[in-house]
């Protein structure tokens, strides 16, 4: 335990056997021995180990019983199940009771250390994957703008400042940066939080119903008009009116939403008598209102009566750091519990994207992939395309994925050959991606000595230089 290595526990009731993995793994792990199921269970009764790798076939408690005691008392542990009586159903059902993997004597060295070394890295994503739910948990929310970022929690600090005051106020930013839940969260930051908040997309209302919508029409104001109907300024009265897209209200309604501001008051179309309205207006936009107005496009007075205080939304890509948590609180909210979280390379992607619709986009990503995933955890591949996850070369499997019939139908040894080799191709191709071709980095990572990872890299057939940056 003191040197740091992770801890191992093998156990078999031959002590050949023993000896024969205290030898493969010896150097990279602290390796425990027992000769046989009880010992092993009293040792997994006063400590915890990373691996358990133990024979199935053993006098008293068997591998079965062994791999149930440890699900049971240390779920995080991963499990390797190794006989000599091989076969598909009891492979089928030890994964089924939690194992990690399967090895069927006789077995290469170099196997054994790439299976203890790909169980070691489960355990270490489940465990990054639940520290970050925590995180993800306990991240702070601004009535739904959530984030650690500076860039959001300077944005947090301005809101939480002007929200109590009776100012017209400005969000600005890209599209899906959250500029409706900093309207919503300025209401209710508010003394008006007890009165209504009204909230219009202008850019999605017809040009000829704005002014309706807006401010009301008499009753026969226009053709259709079969009755007198409030505009949304009187729904909002005594609370908060969010104009999103403001930007995008035609010239003429300019000047009266500009009047409405100045006066305090609103005319309903088709009559001359004022209704006096008490509403804060907060408006949003995409746009830049200095360009609009420079275009003729937004008037002057106008832009000048409603920007009292601009708070800019930062986009997402300004605070990358929010995306993993962001990410993994989406996936909560995904309806898949059974998914422990992303892959490295997985929330690498999701960190380098661009991102050009921002947490909008960010949820509906994720969203797609949790939709997709086949596997206890999102992996690149699970994203929607336009992400980049396809930028490194991937060296194409010579064994495609066999369904279990197919499988059935093979001799054993042809069938977990060609499966093994599947997923240790998978495997190394994964790592080298991660690190970019660095065969010592990988090394470490996968916990062998780097001529066994270059032994398993030209088995394999993954070449290094594939995944060279810049190649």
């Amino acid at each position: 335990m003191s040197s740091g290595k992770p801890s191992v526990l093998v156990v078999d009731d031959k002590e050949n056997m023993l000896k024969l993995f205290a030898r493969i793994l010896g150097d990279a792990y602290a390796v425990t021995t027992a000769p046989d199921g009880l010992q092993a269970l009293a040792l997994l009764s006063a400590r915890a180990f990373d691996v358990v790798v133990t024979d199935i076939q053993m006098p008293g408690a068997d591998g079965f019983t062994v791999l149930r005691e440890v699900k049971r008392r240390a779920p995080d542990t991963e499990v390797v199940l190794v006989t000599a009586y091989a076969s598909i159903p009891k492979a089928v059902e030890a994964i089924k009771e939690g194992a990690y993997d399967y090895l069927s004597k006789p077995f290469d060295p170099d196997e054994v250390a790439l299976v203890v070394a790909r169980a070691l890295e489960r355990q270490r994503q489940s465990r990054d994957a639940r520290g970050l739910a925590a995180r993800a948990s306990r991240m702070p929310d601004f009535h739904g703008l959530r984030g650690t970022s500076p860039a959001l929690q300077k944005t947090h600090a301005l809101l939480a400042q002007v929200a109590s005051r009776e100012l017209t106020v400005v969000l600005t930013g890209e599209t899906g940066t959250g500029k409706e839940l900093a309207a919503r969260a300025l209401h209710r930051e508010s003394p008006r939080r007890d009165k209504p908040f009204v909230a219009v997309n202008c850019g999605a209302l017809p040009a000829e119903l704005v002014e309706s919508e807006l401010f009301g029409h008499a009753k026969g104001a226009f053709t259709g008009a079969t009755g007198a109907k409030a505009g949304l300024f009187e729904e909002a009265h005594g609370g908060t009116l969010f104009l999103d897209e403001v930007g995008d209200l035609p010239l003429p309604v300019q000047v009266k939403l500009n009047r409405a501001l100045q006066e305090k008051e609103i005319r309903r179309v088709g009559t001359t008598t004022p209704v006096t309205v008490d509403v804060r207006v907060v408006a949003a936009t995409h746009r830049d209102l200095a360009q609009e107005v420079s275009a003729g496009r937004f008037r002057e007075d106008l832009y000048y009566r409603l920007g009292g205080v601009t708070v800019r939304m930062p986009a997402l890509r300004e605070r990358r750091e929010d995306i993993p948590l962001l990410a993994m609180h989406f996936l909560a909210g995904a309806n898949r519990p059974e998914l422990e979280g992303f892959t490295p390379q997985a929330l690498r992607t999701l960190t380098d994207a661009p991102w050009p619709g921002n947490v909008r986009q960010l949820q509906n990503a994720v969203a797609r992939a949790a939709a997709v995933a086949a596997g206890p955890r999102i992996v690149p591949e699970d994203l929607p395309p336009e992400l980049g996850t396809a930028r490194v070369p991937v060296v194409q499997m010579s064994v495609g994925p066999l369904p279990a019939e197919a499988l059935a139908k093979q001799p054993y040894r042809e069938a977990v050959d060609r499966v093994r080799d599947a997923v240790s191709r998978d495997y190394l191709t994964a790592l080298m991606q991660e690190f970019s071709g660095n065969v010592t980095h990988a090394a470490e990572r996968a916990g062998m000595e780097r001529e066994s990872l270059h032994r398993l890299l030209k088995r394999y057939g993954v070449r290094t230089e594939d995944f060279k940056r810049g190649d």
